[in-house]
């Protein structure tokens, strides 16, 4: 049974492909320059999509957890 309750945010599920699609495509970031604190670029960029990503998996799953209609979705 399909349900507007079951299907709510849905849409939002999405935004899980951005980092996915980042970290995979490999030539866009293998490289040394530009380095960071002394850390070369494949490196920190690796590093700040794993910030990226946990901060995107926590807004998804807050606009997407089941709640109360009322207060937003909050348990």
């Amino acid at each position: 049974m399909h349900t507007e309750a079951s299907s709510r945010g849905k849409h939002w599920l999405w935004l899980l492909v951005i980092p996915f699609i980042a970290v995979l495509w490999v030539p866009f970031y293998n490289r040394t320059e530009p380095s960071w604190l002394g850390f070369p670029f494949f490196y920190w960029y690796q590093l700040v999509w794993v910030l990226i990503t946990a901060v995107l998996t926590a807004w998804v799953y807050l606009k997407t957890a089941p709640g109360d209609e009322t207060n937003g979705g909050q348990s």
